[in-house]
């Protein structure tokens, strides 16, 4: 295998080394060898490390394609995102300062999309494994604030009741005020039956509002 020396941070946070070659869960300054594939480096190993890789806290993160950045220290997270809006204002021949960067704490993320699938056994939740359709577990999720957690069983729920085994569907969360607010996108086409048990689903769950390929199906509370 090649070695690299990876340059900068791509907007995505993937790093890029010459050519360009785009690495995954790598920094700037790092050597790093892997298996070419078009422009992307596989099965990554890292040489070299830059002095701000970090542990990643969350257990899910070599595999689950939620978080990108979770190898690297906070203050550099913060300095990235300060370049890559210095990087976007200069594009337009803007010249700005920067104020202080605010990163987001753990557990704080009041929204997101889930994949949630059928299974013989009943179904999974999670998200999507880096650069995969495979579905990944989360219990443990270090991004997600608790109360989006109990999301993961709604969207299981909402697969059994009105997933196809053949796709997925996409379930976004958001934790509100009043409760989960649920959107539903990619199961099966409402019909009567469905409709009747996507509302008892809801009740039973205490949603605050659950929708189905964009029409309402259930709202106890508005969000």
């Amino acid at each position: 295998m090649d070695s690299y020396l990876i340059e900068r941070l791509g907007h995505m946070g993937d790093g890029i080394a010459r050519g360009p070659v785009f690495a995954p869960l790598t920094l700037p300054g790092e050597t790093v060898t892997g298996r070419l594939d078009g422009d992307r480096l596989n099965e990554v190993k890292i040489v070299t490390p830059a002095p701000e890789r970090v542990a990643a806290p969350c257990r899910h993160f070599r595999t689950c394609g939620g978080c990108a950045l979770q190898h690297a220290a906070p203050e550099f997270i913060a300095g990235w995102k300060a370049g890559v809006v210095r990087q976007a204002l200069a594009a337009q021949g803007i010249e700005a300062e920067i104020a202080a960067v605010h990163t987001s704490p753990e557990r704080s993320r009041r929204r997101a999309t889930l994949s949630a699938r059928r299974t013989k056994k009943g179904a999974l939740a999670g998200f999507h494994a880096r650069g995969s359709d495979v579905v990944v577990e989360i219990p443990d999720c270090h991004l997600l604030a608790p109360g989006l957690m109990a999301a993961l069983p709604v969207a299981e729920a909402l697969a059994v009741a009105g997933g196809s085994r053949k796709g997925e569907i996409a379930v976004q969360a958001t934790l509100s005020l009043g409760g989960l607010d649920i959107a539903v996108t990619g199961g099966k086409p409402m019909d009567g039956p469905l409709q009747v048990e996507l509302a008892q689903l809801a009740e039973g769950l205490g949603l605050a509002r659950l929708a189905w390929d964009g029409e309402v199906v259930a709202m106890r509370h508005a969000p």
